[in-house]
């Protein structure tokens, strides 16, 4: 039996397709969430520059996913690697299980959030006295799936930023206490917010994010107004904002989800792959997640804009995203680091 999932009686987002300017954030998380093995997107800028509206507004934008109905995990009724323990049980025994419809889901990590709180409890009395594994799920487990956004990610505890990279990069969130262990899926885009100005996160951990967007306050006046006019219609008539944008909205999502399906089947020649590792080394990037995150990242674009093989011009559109936050820091340095990568990206493809 299929059911679709009631949706409670919200707030109407702000489209995401009615978010002028700010394009390096929008396309940051567009291919995130066509290939989630990216890793993620950080995103630095000023307050007041749409940040957290732009990320709620792509979570709204996303299909529907079919889960298996009561699951606190979100678990996949046909993916082993989206099923958590009992769910997969159930399906290697021939069970059949209920499935329904929801939303792609959208947790915001407050501030203040404790370790339990983010990779849930177990009760260890209960496991004790009655020989079960009682487990409350977190917000890693609501998350998975979906969207996971933390807001001012630089002001978090940097072990709990150590335990969202590590989720984020295995898929799974395990939680031992006590000799008894329990794991179950985490797949999520994990998507950090914050302003340089309250300060930096640490470059070892700035580096397991798999891109990372700058965005800066509009200074156009013309494109100013354009910005304000917009928000205030969508504040008097958040229904005629929604209508007007229902085609595009739409036309967004149909090439999203085509760009899903196409992305296992994008190929990249050796050539160019041996160029993004030379660009890399030049621009001295420590380890190897720069090389790795820029092909799934070329690859997503080129799924994206409907082709199956990578072009220089889908690098190009990419690499900064995929670099900038990696090339380490020399206070003599005056040329801004994605002005950088694009210099040596120059050098060696053109």
């Amino acid at each position: 039996m299929v059911t679709t999932v009631k949706k409670e009686t919200e707030r109407p987002i702000f489209p995401f397709t009615a978010i002028i300017g700010q394009e390096e954030m929008k396309l940051a998380l567009i291919l995130n969430v066509i290939d989630p093995r990216i890793g993620g997107v950080m995103i630095m800028g000023d307050r007041g520059t749409g940040k957290s509206t732009t990320i709620r507004a792509v979570a709204d934008l996303l299909p529907e996913i079919k889960v298996v109905e009561g699951d606190p995990f979100n678990s996949s009724p046909e993916d082993f690697e989206l099923m958590s323990e009992s769910v997969k049980s159930s399906v290697m025994r021939g069970e059949q299980v209920p499935i329904a419809y929801k939303k792609v889901p959208m947790i915001d990590l407050p501030l203040g959030a404790t370790e339990d709180r983010v990779c849930g409890t177990i009760d260890i009395e209960k496991a004790l006295t009655e020989g079960v594994k009682a487990f409350e799920p977190g917000l890693l487990a609501k998350a998975n799936r979906g969207i996971l956004y933390v807001d001012e990610v630089n002001l978090l505890d940097d072990h709990l930023v150590d335990i969202l990279l590590d989720s984020a990069a295995s898929g799974w969130n395990t939680v031992e206490r006590e000799g008894i262990s329990i794991k179950h899926p985490a797949r999520f885009v994990l998507v950090g917010s914050g302003n340089p100005e309250e300060g930096e996160l640490r470059p070892q951990l700035l580096d397991r994010f798999g891109m990372h967007a700058e965005i800066r306050t509009v200074r156009d006046p013309e494109l100013r107004v354009q910005v304000v006019e917009q928000r205030s219609n969508f504040d008097q008539d958040p229904q005629a904002c929604l209508k007007e944008n229902e085609e595009k909205q739409q036309a967004l999502k149909d090439k999203i989800v085509a760009a899903q399906k196409l992305v296992p089947t994008v190929s990249i020649d050796y050539d160019l792959r041996v160029k993004i590792s030379q660009v890399c080394g030049e621009l001295d990037v420590d380890g190897l997640r720069g090389d790795i995150v820029t092909n799934r990242a070329a690859k997503a674009y080129a799924a994206y804009n409907e082709r199956t093989s990578v072009t220089i011009d889908d690098i190009e559109a990419v690499i900064t995203l995929c670099l900038r936050h990696r090339l380490r820091k020399d206070p003599l340095e005056s040329m801004d680091s994605g002005d950088k990568v694009q210099r040596v990206f120059e050098e060696i493809f053109r």
